[in-house]
Parts: C-alpha cells; sequence; structure tokens
C-alpha cells in the first residue's frame, strides 16, 4: 500500500488518477476536494499495488478538514510506502517543512515527487526542495504523465517483498449506495467495514468522490462503493458538485446491486424516487434502504412505508429494508437483500420457459389492436444481465402499447423470482417465411405454374 501525501492542492489526486489509469479522483483547482481517503490499483514495476489518495494536510480547524487530516494520519499509519507530493511552481513552503519533518518520524520508505515542474529550471527546483532531506527527488508533471516511469522505479526499489500467491476466490457483489445528500451512506459504510473509512459529519455533501472498499459476509465478498449524495440540479451547484454527482451516476453504472438509502425521519422524496428511477433505466439490481428507522416512532413508520407503496409504486419488485446505520442494526437483512437480488438478476432463464410463459400471457389477453395491426407474439428467449433482458420475437411488435408491456413484465414476475431486478422488454420483428418465395421459383417451375393456370381458365 502506497499513500500519497501532501499539501492541498499540489497535484495529488491528479497522479492517482495517472498511476491507477482511472478518474476515480475528482481533480479540480480548488484546493480541498479530496477528503476521504481513495484507493486504487496500479501496476508498477510488474508489481499489483494499492494507491491511496489523501485530503490536503492542512492546519485549517474547521471541521471537515479536521475531520480529512484524521484520515490522512490513518492512511499513513496503515502504509507500506509514502509518496510525498510538492509543488514546484508554488515552491518550498513552510507547510511542506512541517509535513516531511512528520513523515520522516514514521519509519518507513519516504519517497518525494515534485509535481508541475514542466518548464523550470530542473537543477534549481531540485536544489530549493533539497532542504526537505527527502532522496530520491522525482521531477513530475502529473497532468502530462511525465516522469511516471522515474516515480515507478523507485517505488519498486522500496516496495516490501511480493507476498505468496493466493488463489482467487469467488467473485465479489459490486454493491453502491446512494442516495440525497445526508442520509447515511458514509455512516452506512463506515458500520459495515467496522471502521472511520469515510467521513461522516452532520453537514451534507461531505463525501464528493467515490470510496470503495471490501467486506467479507457469510463468506460472499461484497465490494461497496459510497458515493457523493445525488441533490436536485439547481443553478447555484459548484462545478465539484456537479462532478461528484456524475461520479455517483458512473459508480451505479458500474455496480451491479444499487442500494438506494432514504431517509425514513424525512419520508420518500421526489429526488428518491428520481434516483429509483435511474436505477431502473440503467438495468441494476435495487434494494430501499430506510434509514434511521429508529428514530421513528410505530405511527410514523406505518405512514414511511405507506409512502413507499405510492411515491414508489414503480418500484415495488425492491426489497425494503430497514436499518440504524448509527447503531448496526438491520446490516445482516441489507447484505442478505443485496445477495438474493444478485441471485435472481443472474439466473439462467431458458428459451422454452420464457416462451412458455409468453403464450400463456397471450392466450389469457391477447393483444390488442386492429384487424391489420394485431400484434402477433411467437416466442422470448432472455438477452443477458444487467439490465436484465426478455426478447420477444413476433410480427407487428410496434403496434404493442405500454400497457401490454407492463402485463407482459407482470407476467414474467409471477412465473419467476425477479426481486429487486428491473426487467426490459425487447420486441423484434420476425422474417415473414414467405416473403420473396416467389423469386426462388425457377424458371422451369414458374412455365409450369403458368401452364397449370391457363388450363384451368380453359376449363
Amino acid at each position: 500500500m502506497v499513500v500519497i501525501v501532501g499539501r492541498p492542492n499540489v497535484g495529488k489526486s491528479t497522479l492517482f488518477n495517472a498511476l491507477t489509469r482511472t478518474r476515480d479522483a475528482l481533480v479540480a483547482d480548488t484546493p480541498g476536494v479530496t477528503r476521504d481517503r481513495i484507493h486504487g490499483r496500479a501496476r508498477i514495476a510488474g508489481r499489483d499495488v494499492i494507491l491511496v489518495d489523501t485530503g490536503g494536510l492542512d492546519d485549517n480547524d474547521d471541521e471537515i478538514i479536521s475531520a480529512a487530516r484524521a484520515q490522512t494520519r490513518r492512511a499513513v499509519e496503515e502504509s507500506d510506502v509514502i509518496l510525498m507530493v510538492t509543488d514546484a511552481r508554488a515552491g518550498l513552503m513552510p507547510s511542506d517543512r512541517d509535513i516531511a519533518s512528520w513523515l520522516r518520524k514514521q519509519n518507513k520508505p519516504l519517497l518525494h515527487a515534485i509535481n508541475k515542474s514542466d518548464g523550470l529550471d530542473e537543477d534549481e527546483v531540485v536544489m530549493e526542495f533539497a532542504e526537505l532531506g527527502i532522496e530520491p527527488s522525482c521531477l513530475i508533471a502529473a497532468s502530462h504523465k511525465r516522469g511516471l516511469e522515474r516515480v515507478g522505479r523507485e517505488l519498486s526499489g522500496v516496495l516490501p517483498p511480493a507476498p505468496d500467491a493466493v488463489a482467487d476466490g469467488p467473485g465479489g457483489i459490486r454493491l453502491a449506495l446512494i442516495g440525497r445528500p445526508n442520509v447515511g451512506k458514509s455512516t452506512l459504510l463506515n458500520r459495515m467495514l467496522g471502521e472511520e473509512r469515510a467521513l461522516a459529519t452532520p453537514m451534507a455533501g461531505t463525501t464528493r468522490d467515490p470510496i470503495h472498499a471490501r467486506i467479507e459476509r457469510d463468506g460472499q465478498l461484497f465490494e461497496l462503493v459510497d458515493t457523493a449524495g445525488i441533490r436536485r440540479r439547481r443553478g447555484s451547484h459548484t462545478g465539484i458538485e456537479g462532478l461528484g454527482t456524475i461520479k455517483a451516476l458512473q459508480a451505479m453504472e458500474q455496480a451491479r446491486v444499487v442500494a438506494l438509502l432514504i431517509d425514513a425521519s424525512e419520508g420518500v422524496t421526489e429526488q428518491d424516487a428520481r434516483l429509483a428511477g435511474h436505477v431502473m433505466d440503467a438495468g441494476r439490481a435495487l434494494v430501499l434502504i430506510l434509514n434511521k428507522w429508529d428514530t421513528l416512532s410505530e405511527h410514523q413508520r406505518e405512514r414511511v412505508l405507506v409512502q413507499v407503496a405510492e411515491r414508489l409504486d414503480f418500484a415495488t419488485f425492491a426489497p425494503v429494508v430497514t436499518v440504524s446505520a448509527l447503531h448496526g442494526s438491520g446490516l445482516g437483512e441489507l447484505t442478505e437483500a443485496a445477495r438474493h437480488v444478485y441471485a435472481c438478476a443472474t439466473q439462467e432463464l431458458s428459451t422454452s420457459a420464457l416462451t412458455r410463459v409468453l403464450r400463456m400471457a397471450t392466450e389469457a389477453h391477447p393483444p390488442p389492436g386492429s384487424k391489420r395491426a394485431t400484434p402477433k407474439l411467437r416466442y422470448a428467449h432472455a438477452g443477458g444481465s444487467f439490465p436484465m433482458r426478455v426478447i420477444i420475437h413476433g410480427t407487428r411488435t410496434s403496434h404493442v402499447p405500454d400497457s401490454y408491456r407492463r402485463y407482459l413484465i407482470n407476467s414474467f414476475r409471477k412465473r419467476f423470482d425477479f426481486s429487486g431486478v428491473p426487467i426490459h422488454l425487447m420486441f423484434k420483428e420476425s422474417d415473414n417465411p414467405y416473403a420473396g418465395r416467389r423469386n426462388k421459383l425457377t424458371p422451369r417451375q414458374i412455365q409450369k405454374r403458368k401452364r397449370v393456370r391457363k388450363l384451368g381458365r380453359r376449363r
């Protein structure tokens, strides 16, 4: 594990993205964008390395900055190698000296990357930062990916010996936690991990980057992703908040199961319904989480359940789990629900079984239509998972109304266990078996048909 440390806005997140070849960490000119520990994987000198991007070490006494500083200190304690980043254009700052002095006391391999050195006199830059006493110092330009090979060589020289190879276990379930700001996503992640991995404060919008973590429960591996709160777009949104929203939606697209957290104390809002619609459009398995359940009275709980049934009536197939992220109640039900909906989304569906359900549905209620435009549905087969697609072949399928599509989806749900799984119906027009048949006749067959017709007219 290699942790990237430094002052705010020296390019730590840019270096993290360059080494991991991802865009997992937000990058902006505003200091203090990164607040949580961001984990990523990189291949350095043939070794798999876990990189950790951290928030800038600042003397600001702000509550969030102080919490981010504590996150950085914990990441340093857990790391094997420390990579300190400084800003060549800003020059050597007093806080750089303080950070370097503290890092040297950790008794861990320490490297120095001088970022934003492009266009500057290299000798002068090296001379200025030699005062920190950290060797080796690598001149880099992270935004242009210059000098990364030197960083890789220096890291490979101080990495601990590679552990013995371990056989890969069963694949994990990628579970994304999404919801409005301040509904308890980070608190839930910390409770599931048993440590303070993500910042959790009463202030809305604390999380900005997606936070990745792994847990194992009852033999099942879960890859958790905590995302930034997604609020309704307004003109007052900052650029950083907009980027956080985009990354949250990207994390939802990359997940297999999405846990939509709803603040039970506030009830089901319009934004909660909108987020559930996003999950369904993406075709991801959905679990509805009612957080802060322990703060409600019996009457309030009944009212919230009624709101879920009324305002999320389009997602009645999704299981509802009540939890208290603060106290840890309901976590077992949450992981069990995630495991169940994942199994439902990945089940094998035979063509014969799907076609049998389709025929029973059409016989009970034929598709509506006029005499010349009545759809005829012949057979169905599976078209993949995430999203779960059921492909139906037939004729005049473009005339199938939306109400009949919903009827067919409900028919499939009655026959198969699709708990938490949105179904996407696709219709394909079958080829007419008689189309072009006249052109396939040989000239001799055509002459014979003409003689038969002529004899028929004479008679």
